[in-house]
């Protein structure tokens, strides 16, 4: 779990564009450290890098634990998110979890990571809006598990799912006023998401 944890906790998309001369991700957009943020500096190579590296990062935790102690993979897969949501480092205030709940679930079982991916894709596809595509994504994961007949992995996913709506809720505060960004938009940063940071 600290293992766990302390892989969730590398906030690629801070360093990412303070390596390259990006500035500091917490003081751009919604000040969120997840690819959609990073997006907003224009650098898409970026973006597409911090979220490859978030999504590797929940699947290497789970990996790791079923290689080094199987039966751990669960444990593994809650503290990586809890690291990536929670990083010591950076105050306790980091990404959403959505591209990192994604590893987890492809790493865990790669149909629901599959499942994942379409449900994200194509509805960020359709209506170009980052949080309602990675929310959705989020709650299909349990229900895919329990149509998959996996069901020891319902609560864990449950659980997560809870936690990628819980950092979303100024997102969701935002869908239900009208008021949430698009992709491809700039966006000055919100109140919930300055004080949020994700």
């Amino acid at each position: 779990m600290l293992l766990g944890y302390l892989l969730g906790s590398i906030p690629f998309g801070v360093l990412l564009t303070r390596a390259f001369g990006a500035g500091d991700l917490r003081q751009i957009g919604s000040g969120n450290i997840g690819a959609t943020n990073v997006l907003r500096t224009g650098r898409k190579g970026l973006a597409a890098a911090t979220l490859l590296l978030d999504l590797g990062k929940g699947a290497a935790a789970v990996l790791l634990a079923r290689w080094w102690l199987p039966g751990a993979e669960l444990y593994a897969a809650a503290a990586v998110m809890v690291g990536h949501c929670y990083p010591a480092w950076l105050r306790f205030r980091g990404g959403k979890g959505v591209a990192t709940l994604m590893g987890v679930a492809l790493a865990l079982h790669w149909p629901l990571g599959a499942v994942f991916a379409a449900l994200w894709l194509g509805l960020l596809a359709l209506l170009r809006i980052s949080s309602l595509a990675g929310m959705a994504a989020a709650i299909s994961t349990p229900v895919t598990a329990a149509v998959l007949g996996e069901f020891d992995l319902v609560p864990l996913l449950m659980g997560l799912a809870a936690l990628v709506l819980w950092k979303h809720r100024a997102n969701i505060a935002r869908l239900v006023d009208g008021t949430e960004p698009r992709v491809g938009r700039s966006a000055a940063p919100a109140a919930g998401d300055a004080v949020e940071q994700g």
